[in-house]
């Protein structure tokens, strides 16, 4: 009899690849797959480790998992960020855990799980070369008409605040016929939205090819038939050139919307935090953006409360933002980490002035965000159809404005029966924060 597999992905969407490529590589090895915890003979728990809070959710998760032990589960595997940065600590601390995977052992899974069946513990971690695991067949965990595809791994950035070049290695570019033949394998089991992922997209093919070659990977996925959308996240500021821009510009199948992670707007703060551009390169990126590329939707990230950020410097970012009015903002507070160079910063910020500071930024980004989605009032939107609501009333979709799982979403209502995956014409009639609601008009799908 098969034994079963569930697996628990915590963290960004490079992460659960990463879980999909373990599930590709168990189901070869003649595991069964399984989604309910309670069903699962082994339960594999990828953790996220980049800020304290994420690390706590990973923590939570795995004690969660652990309590399954004795009944119907037989063996944990703790894997990911967290495990390749705490190794030997999480067997001690837990002693429910059978084995720990480290961010570059993936292709040990099946391995750790027969030994853990022969009653030895295992604890593997440091492979930050690799990335032939990548190449490994997935098992699509998510809606199969909108799927990540992960470009490189690790970083080459080096940014004061972030553990990961640590827990993933330096910048390492995928083939660029890998990234192909995946995505025509993606294709042909139903993929209509790629969404392109890596630590840093914007870099992928420099340490390959010498050059960056994100423009090239765009034009030859957008050769592949059955795919409508290309999507792009974490171009970095700094590494966006013309090309690239052009590329955005010209190419119908690339969704006019770009995930830039900005991080601050003071030049000081940005100096601290090891970033390589200066608020006025960002300036000039995102004007040459919206000069180039009509209704492009901008997303970014942002930190507050960096050791040492003052008032001032506070003030620079809510300024930039209310004259930038970028359409999606997501807002973090620092968190001090352990082996990064930002922890040993003097001026460390109290955490009620980290958390007034977000909730600033939120309420400003509430009333940009709000004021945005009322301009698309009335306007007619591509959308494609991601699910049936739980009312069983409205269909649920994107447009190119949103990304799937980190923006809203639109409702809409249907005279005719749509098919999941499918793209539609949405009217937009009423709107929200970040959700917005619209009427189906002149049907239509591919």
């Amino acid at each position: 009899m098969k034994k079963k597999i569930g697996i628990v992905s915590l963290g960004c969407p490079k992460n659960l690849v990463d879980s999909e490529i373990m599930l590709g590589m168990l189901s070869h090895a003649d595991y069964e797959i399984v989604n309910n915890k309670e069903d699962a003979n082994v339960l594999i728990v990828n953790t996220c480790g980049f800020i304290e809070s994420a690390q706590q959710e990973s923590i939570n998760t795995i004690l969660e998992m652990a309590d399954e032990k004795g009944h119907n589960c037989e063996v944990l595997i703790v894997t990911g960020c967290m495990a390749e940065r705490y190794k030997e600590k999480i067997l001690e601390q837990i002693p429910e855990v059978d084995a720990v995977l480290g961010t570059g052992n993936y292709k040990e899974i099946a391995e750790v799980i027969n030994l853990a069946y022969m009653g030895e513990k295992t604890v593997a971690y440091g492979k930050l070369d690799e990335t032939d695991y990548l190449d490994q067949e997935r098992v699509i965990s998510s809606a199969k008409q909108s799927v990540y595809l992960k470009i490189s791994e690790g970083c080459d950035n080096r940014c004061t605040y972030c553990i990961i070049p640590f827990l993933r290695g330096k910048y390492r570019s995928r083939k660029m016929e890998s990234l192909v033949r995946e995505a025509e394998l993606l294709a042909q089991k139903g993929a209509k939205e790629i969404i392109i992922v890596a630590q840093d997209s914007t870099r992928y093919g420099i340490d390959l090819y010498g050059k960056k070659m994100l423009p090239e990977l765009i034009r030859n996925i957008s050769d592949i038939n059955g795919i409508e959308w290309i999507r792009l996240l974490y171009c970095y500021p700094e590494e966006i050139n013309d090309e690239l821009i052009e590329e955005i510009a010209k190419n119908p199948k690339v969704c006019k919307y770009l995930d830039i992670p900005i991080q601050h707007a003071s030049d000081r703060v940005l100096k601290q935090m090891g970033r390589r551009g200066t608020i006025c390169d960002i300036k000039q990126v995102l004007n040459k953006l919206r000069e180039k590329v009509s209704g492009i939707t901008i997303r970014t990230s942002l930190i507050v409360g960096f050791p040492g950020e003052t008032e001032e410097d506070f003030e620079e970012l809510i300024a930039f933002l209310k004259e930038y009015r970028l359409d999606r903002v997501g807002v973090f507070t620092y968190s001090k980490e352990d082996g990064t160079a930002a922890a040993k910063l003097k001026g460390q910020i109290p955490k009620r002035i980290k958390l007034n500071r977000q909730k600033k930024i939120l309420e400003l980004q509430n009333t940009i965000s709000r004021e945005i989605n009322q301009d698309r009032n009335g306007k007619v939107f591509k959308t494609i159809v991601d699910g049936i609501a739980d009312d069983g009333i409205f269909y649920y979709g994107r447009t190119y404005a949103e990304a799937p799982e980190i923006d809203g979403v639109i409702y809409f209502t249907s005279a005719e029966e749509l098919s999941i995956g499918s793209f539609t014409n949405v009217k937009i009639l009423n709107s929200e924060d970040y959700d917005l609601i619209g009427e189906v008009i002149n049907e239509f799908t591919k």
